[in-house]
């Protein structure tokens, strides 16, 4: 589990670079450096890729025997990013400027949390009812 947690830092946290430099990007173009929105756009281009690497990562993990929640979190995340670059492209800024930052703020959260040491903790094995029954009774 050890080389598939790291394999899972690693990769989220490139993938946390290149997200955060998203809103970097578009406040540069905001701000009169118009070619920032074509760097924008590589770059939420890019995103997608890094973050099938992200999922294999944490896939691995989950095999390992660590926590599955982060796959199930990340998957909806790259599902939002997908959604965000379709948003982005057909300029719905309503919606692509909020989507931006939940996926800013959880991606960063998803990213502390593949620090912490409580990350690195195998699941526990869940028993089912009946081994559970069959232990109460044995003396």
């Amino acid at each position: 589990m050890k080389t598939t947690l790291w394999l899972f830092r690693l990769s989220l946290t490139v993938h946390a670079v290149c997200v955060l430099a998203q809103p970097i990007l578009a406040g540069l173009y905001l701000d009169g450096s118009y070619d920032a929105l074509g760097a924008h756009s590589l770059n939420g281009s890019i995103l997608p890729a890094t973050g099938m690497v992200v999922g294999a990562a944490a896939l691995a993990f989950w095999i390992a025997g660590g926590a599955g929640w982060p796959l199930l979190a990340y998957a909806t995340l790259w599902l939002a990013e997908g959604f965000q670059i379709g948003v982005g492209y057909a300029r719905v800024l309503a919606i692509h400027l909020p989507l931006g930052v939940t996926i800013v703020v959880l991606t960063v959260w998803l990213t502390v949390w593949v620090w912490l040491p409580r990350a690195a903790r195998r699941r526990r094995r869940r028993t089912s009812a009946r081994n559970a029954l069959d232990r109460l009774e044995q003396p």
